[in-house]
């Protein structure tokens, strides 16, 4: 089974949540209010507890730097080194909000970071949008391989698109988004399915904004552009 089809069939059931942190009273607090969202929520009070739990079940963890004899970044390399457990998405939770451990947990590959104190509200909508990313089709070609829909070819090794083997000037943006369509062809992508996947994470845009990008992309692909269409408060496809 692939990762977005593992990952769409727990969207259709209950999606779970590993809290881990060795502060009791953040464990209960994120267990409350993610449950009220509707998640189900299980906690952790060290990263050796987490480790003998089947980490494999879970959609996301959320888990904190500084713990015990094993921390966050420790257990983080484990996940990540085990290809059961590697693309399960981690929020690191942390006190330390210096620019070089951002870069480390990103590095170890994190999906996000929030600092304490803890803003719910946040942590929210920070879970959402991983959630959301880590559930779209993923990509999976080779490097160096290409795609193609008659006149267009995007080569992926090099990042460029060609329109009947002219260079096209398109912005990163430009092309991840139609990198994302072509691929999904006949797939409706909202708005915020558009933003959680073609933009960074730590940018904050409007709906707007993908619309104009939409726009721009439309022109500069030429006779194509008619076929990205508008689906009418659901978002945008690419028809064949």
């Amino acid at each position: 089974m692939q990762r977005h089809q593992i990952f769409l069939l727990i969207f259709d059931i209950l999606m779970k949540i590993l809290v881990v942190d060795d502060e009791l009273d953040i464990c209960e607090l994120l267990q409350y209010n993610l449950e009220t969202e509707g998640y189900e929520v299980v906690t952790a009070n060290s990263a050796e507890e987490a480790l003998k739990l089947p980490l494999q079940e879970y959609a996301l963890i959320l888990l904190d730097v500084m713990m015990g004899e094993m921390t966050g970044f420790q257990m983080a390399r484990k996940i990540k080194d085990n290809p059961v457990t590697a693309h399960i998405p981690i929020i690191f939770i942390t006190a330390l909000d210096d620019e070089d451990n951002t870069v480390k947990g990103l590095n170890i590959g994190a999906d996000d970071y929030i600092a304490k104190p803890l803003s719910m509200k946040e942590v929210k909508a920070r879970v959402r949008v991983v959630l959301r990313r880590a559930s779209l089709p993923l990509i999976q070609k080779e490097e160096n391989s290409n795609i193609y829909y008659e006149g267009i070819t995007l080569v992926q090794k090099s990042k460029t698109v060609t329109l009947d083997g002219q260079e096209l000037t398109l912005t990163k943006l430009e092309y991840e988004l139609l990198s994302l369509l072509l691929q999904n062809p006949g797939k409706v992508f909202s708005r915020e399915d558009i933003l959680a996947h073609c933009w960074p994470q730590d940018v904050y845009v409007l709906d707007r904004t993908v619309d104009v990008n939409i726009t721009r992309l439309r022109k500069k692909i030429g006779r194509y552009g008619k076929q990205i269409k508008t689906r009418i408060g659901y978002g945008y496809c690419f028809e064949k």
